[in-house]
C-alpha cells in the first residue's frame, strides 16, 4: 500500500515539473522579445531543473528470513528509471539556496531493480556563470524514503547529497532555456526497518547521475545605472546675463539620496544642488562648457557601488560679443555767421542697453557738451564749411561716430567810402600870402578834425584851387621854366592843399575815384610853407605912398 501511494505521488510530481516547463518559459519569454544579456553579465535569479536520473546505491542489508533464524545479506541493484527535479534561488550572482527532490524506480515495476527511493533535501548551491556554460556545486541535507530489496516497506531515513554539474546556456527563449549536460552526486542514505522478519538496517553510499533541462527565470542584474543629464538655459547670452545649469538624474533608486556636483566656466561656490548659476560677466566671447556629476546612496556612502555613480554629462552655452552702438547727428542751424553758435543733437542707441559716453570734435571752431546735445561755437573759425563729428562709446570699448556739417557765411564787404564836402577855406584875405592857412580857416579845419576822430576809418582829401589870374601866371612861369631849369613855378593851388593837409594830418581817402578832374599833388616837390608872422610896418607914410 505504501509503495503504491509513493509511486502515485512521484508520478504526479514528475508530471507537474514537466508540465511547468512551457508555462515558465512562456511567462519569461512573452514580455521580453529582445535577447537577454549573457549569463555572466546578468545571471538568472531562479534555476528550475527537471530531468532523468540514474541512481546506483551500494550497501548490504542483513535480512532476517521467514524462519526467524536465518539471516541473509541483500544488496540493492541500480535504479535505472528515475527523475530528478530542483529549484534554486540565488542571492547574488554566485550563491543560492536549493531544494531538490528525486524519485528512482517508483514509476514502474522494473525487473532490473529490487528497491526504490524518494529523496527530498535542501541546502546551498554555488555557480560560476560564463557566456556559454555554468558549472555548479551543491551540498544538501534531507531525507530519503527507501523501499528494501526483499520487500522491505518504504521508510524514511536521513540523506546527505554532495556534488555538482554543468549547464549549457542556449540562446533559446531569449536565453531562458538551458541544458544540464550532467549532474554527478554522491548521496548517502540510511534507513532502519527494525529487527523483525524482512527487516534490517541499510547505509547506502550511492552514485547519482542526472541530465535534463534548466529554466532560467528572473535576473540578478545590478540596479539600473544612475544617469545624469546636464542642460544650460539659455544657451546663448551676452556677458553679464545669467545662465542656469540643471542636472537631471535618471534611473534613481527612490530610497536613496543623490549628491550633485556642477562645475565649469563661470560656476563658483556651487553646493550640493541640482541647479547652479553661471556668472558670465567676466567670460570671454565664445562657447563654454559646464559639467554635471551625480551619485546616489545612503548618506555618507554615496557612490560606493559602480551603478550608483553616473557618467559625467556636459552642456554648452555661448557668450556673444556685445554689439556696437549706433549714432546719428544733426546740427541746427546749418548756416551761421562768424561768431554765431549752433546746436548739435545726436541720437545713439546700444542694442544691449550699455551705458554710453558722448564726445565731439569739429574741423574748425569748438564744441562744448558731453551729452546727447552740445553747442558749437564758430569763434575763431574761418568762413566756409565745417565738419562736426559726434562720437559715442559704450563701457565695453565699442565705438560709433556720425558726421554733420554747417557753413560759416563770409561777412558782407564794408560799404565803399564816398567823399563829401566838409568846408571851404578862403585864401583871398591875405593878398601877400595867398597860400597861408589863417586863423579864420582854423575853425573850419578843427571841425573837420573832430569828424575824422569820430570816424576812425574815414579819410579826408584836401583840394586846392587857384583863380584864372593865378593859372595864367603859372602857365607863363612853366614856359619860362622850360627854358630855364632853375626858374621857380608858383603852384598856389598845390601849396594851399599841402598847407591845409599839414594842419590836419589826415589819414587820406580815395578821393580820385569820387571827384573827377583833379590832379594829385606830388608832395615830393611841393612842401608845406612855414607859417611866419608878417613884419611890423615901420612907417605909415610908406604905406600911404603905396596906395
Amino acid at each position: 500500500m505504501h509503495s503504491h501511494f509513493l509511486k502515485s505521488w512521484s508520478q504526479v510530481f514528475a508530471l507537474a515539473v514537466v508540465a511547468s516547463v512551457p508555462i515558465v518559459l512562456a511567462a519569461q519569454d512573452a514580455p521580453k522579445p529582445a535577447p537577454k544579456a549573457s549569463p555572466s553579465d546578468s545571471p538568472s535569479r531562479w534555476d528550475i531543473f527537471a530531468g532523468y536520473s540514474y541512481l546506483a546505491p551500494k550497501g548490504t542489508i542483513e535480512v532476517l528470513q521467514s524462519d526467524g533464524v536465518t539471516t541473509l545479506p541483500q544488496t540493492f541493484k541500480s535504479m535505472n528509471y528515475g527523475m530528478l527535479g530542483s529549484g534554486a534561488y540565488y542571492f547574488n550572482k554566485y550563491m543560492g539556496a536549493q531544494l531538490e527532490t528525486g524519485a528512482h524506480d517508483l514509476l514502474t515495476n522494473s525487473s532490473s531493480s529490487n528497491g526504490g527511493a524518494f529523496t527530498l533535501a535542501g541546502g546551498l548551491i554555488a555557480r560560476f556563470p560564463t557566456a556559454d556554460i555554468t558549472p555548479f556545486i551543491h551540498g544538501l541535507v534531507g531525507g530519503a524514503r527507501i523501499g528494501g530489496p526483499q520487500h522491505e516497506p518504504y521508510k524514511w531515513g536521513p540523506a546527505l547529497t554532495a556534488g555538482g554539474g554543468m549547464d549549457y546556456n542556449t540562446p533559446l527563449f531569449n536565453g531562458h532555456l538551458g541544458i544540464r549536460l550532467f549532474q554527478a552526486d554522491y548521496e548517502y542514505m540510511h534507513v532502519n526497518w527494525g529487527p523483525g522478519v524482512h527487516q534490517g538496517r541499510a547505509s547506502l553510499n550511492s552514485a547519482r547521475l542526472s541530465a535534463g533541462v534548466v529554466i532560467h527565470a528572473g535576473s540578478i542584474a545590478p540596479p539600473p545605472q544612475l544617469t545624469v543629464a546636464c542642460s544650460a538655459n539659455p544657451t546663448s547670452v551676452f556677458p553679464g546675463d545669467p545662465v542656469t545649469v540643471t542636472a537631471t538624474v535618471g534611473s534613481q533608486d527612490p530610497k536613496l539620496g543623490v549628491v550633485y556636483s556642477i562645475s565649469g566656466d563661470g560656476i563658483t561656490g556651487a553646493t550640493n544642488s541640482a541647479t547652479a548659476t553661471v556668472n558670465t560677466a567676466d567670460l570671454p566671447a565664445g562657447q563654454h562648457t559646464v559639467k554635471c556629476d551625480a551619485k546616489e546612496g545612503k548618506p555618507g556612502k554615496e557612490g560606493v557601488k559602480p551603478w550608483q555613480v553616473a557618467t559625467q554629462s556636459t552642456a554648452t552655452f555661448t557668450v556673444k560679443e556685445f554689439e556696437p552702438p549706433t549714432i546719428s547727428c544733426s546740427v541746427s542751424p546749418t548756416t551761421i555767421k562768424p561768431g554765431d553758435s549752433a546746436t548739435i543733437t545726436c541720437t545713439a542707441t546700444s542694442p544691449q542697453n550699455r551705458p554710453l559716453t558722448y564726445t565731439y570734435t569739429a574741423s574748425a571752431g569748438s564744441v562744448t557738451g558731453t551729452g546727447a546735445s552740445a553747442t558749437y561755437s564758430s569763434t575763431g573759425a574761418p568762413t566756409g564749411p565745417v565738419t562736426i563729428t559726434g562720437n559715442v562709446a559704450d563701457d565695453k570699448g565699442h565705438n560709433a561716430s556720425s558726421n554733420t556739417s554747417l557753413t560759416i557765411l563770409a561777412p558782407p564787404p564794408p560799404p565803399q567810402p564816398h567823399t563829401q564836402a566838409l568846408c571851404s577855406i578862403n585864401f583871398e584875405t591875405d593878398k601877400k600870402r595867398p597860400t597861408r592857412v589863417d586863423n579864420e580857416a582854423k575853425a573850419c579845419l578843427d571841425e573837420v578834425a573832430l569828424d575824422l576822430q569820430r570816424q576812425s576809418d574815414a579819410k579826408a582829401v584836401v583840394v586846392g584851387q587857384s583863380n584864372a589870374k593865378e593859372k595864367a601866371a603859372m602857365e607863363k612861369q612853366l614856359k619860362y621854366a622850360a627854358r630855364h631849369k632853375r626858374a621857380k613855378v608858383d603852384d598856389f593851388a598845390a601849396e594851399r592843399a599841402v598847407n591845409t593837409k599839414d594842419y590836419l594830418v589826415p589819414a587820406g581817402a580815395n578821393f580820385g575815384s569820387d571827384v573827377q578832374g583833379t590832379t594829385p599833388v606830388d608832395e615830393t616837390n611841393i612842401h608845406p610853407q612855414v607859417r611866419k608872422p608878417l613884419p611890423m610896418r615901420k612907417h605909415a607914410h610908406r604905406a600911404a605912398k603905396r596906395k
